[in-house]
């Protein structure tokens, strides 16, 4: 049971990182003409509605009620703050570039699945997470003949706050279902960026007020679509 479970696990990840890599060109490409939370703020709609008909299937609604709120609250920040960084870098950064230093990522869960899940690293490990962070070191270009570029540090602000996440979603899934904390971290995302957007718009909502609110995320939501 043990390996079918991690088969599984294995399997998950690379389909995973298969379409991540898709979704990050897409929010490339569309970030030349739509703000950033606007686009955040319909993929996330897009996630709940798709998570809701998981949930429905996996046992209903009743399953989005949890013993453990904090903890989804925490990790629905994290990840916010995460993509919001990554998605920043996305917008000034060479695509290769920023997934590349992002990979630092499972460096860090490592390195913290130690103190704060009390997991045992052995020594080889240790040594690909220090030959990991020096060639993360060698592609942000701090050198003596290279000009440090304080843009690099967001793929880094996202790797951190991606492996915080995980290591609360460890902690999670002793308890809820992948569908429930996708629900939680969705609606976390729609929140802040509908925030954004009702502060900083882009001069639709007090133009032209819900039809505007329409039009501009109808038309986001049909390029997504398309693309």
């Amino acid at each position: 049971m043990q390996k079918d479970n991690q088969t599984l696990g294995i399997s998950c990840i690379l389909i995973g990182m298969i379409i991540m890599p898709l979704m990050d060109a897409i929010i490339k490409i569309l970030s030349d003409s739509y703000p950033l939370h606007e686009v955040v703020m319909v993929r996330s709609g897009v996630a709940i509605l798709l998570t809701l008909v998981i949930v429905h299937f996996e046992g209903g609604l009743g399953l989005l009620v949890t013993k453990r709120p904090w903890l989804h609250l925490a990790r629905g920040l994290l990840i916010a703050i995460a993509n919001m960084a990554y998605y920043l870098a996305l917008a000034s950064m060479p695509l290769g570039l920023v997934t590349a230093i992002f990979f630092i990522s499972p460096l860090l869960i490592t390195a913290l699945s130690v103190p704060l899940l009390g997991e045992h690293v052995g020594w080889r490990r240790w040594l690909a997470v220090v030959a990991g962070f020096i060639g993360v070191v060698i592609m942000m270009g701090v050198g003596a003949d290279n000009a440090f570029d304080l843009s690099a540090l967001l793929p880094i602000v996202a790797a951190f706050g991606y492996a915080l996440t995980q290591i609360i979603t460890r902690k999670l899934g002793t308890t809820d279902k992948a569908s429930v904390m996708s629900f939680y971290i969705s609606f976390t995302f729609l929140f802040i960026s509908f925030g954004f957007w009702v502060v900083v718009g882009d001069g639709s909502f007090a133009g032209q007020g819900g039809a505007g609110f329409c039009s501009a995320h109808g038309a986001c939501l049909m390029q997504r679509i398309c693309h």
